[in-house]
């Protein structure tokens, strides 16, 4: 996996052109039926490790918030949004 831009679990060869909604659909059919701590964990994983790489920019992480948080319920969207500040820290 070259970058969280091209982060789709089991769906290899995406895109490197990926728009934030595009990303989110293929993220949650990627994990359909897996426990939002397992979605959440690998999703920090791949973050971390684009931002520390720079290929992931604070701006783009926002958007992916944006994005996806109205998929989840409130309790899900704060623990999202402190990984999402916890990401631009870095």
């Amino acid at each position: 996996m070259k970058s969280f831009k091209n982060y789709a679990g089991e769906t290899p060869n995406m895109e490197n052109t990926a728009s934030a909604e595009e990303l989110t659909k293929k993220i949650a059919s990627a994990y359909d039926g897996k426990s939002s701590a397992d979605m959440l964990r690998n999703i920090l994983a791949e973050a971390e490790k684009s931002k520390r790489a720079g290929t992931l920019s604070n701006e783009e992480i926002e958007k992916f918030y944006q994005t996806f948080s109205p998929m989840l319920d409130s309790s899900q969207r704060k623990k999202l949004r402190a990984i999402v500040e916890k990401l631009k820290e870095i």
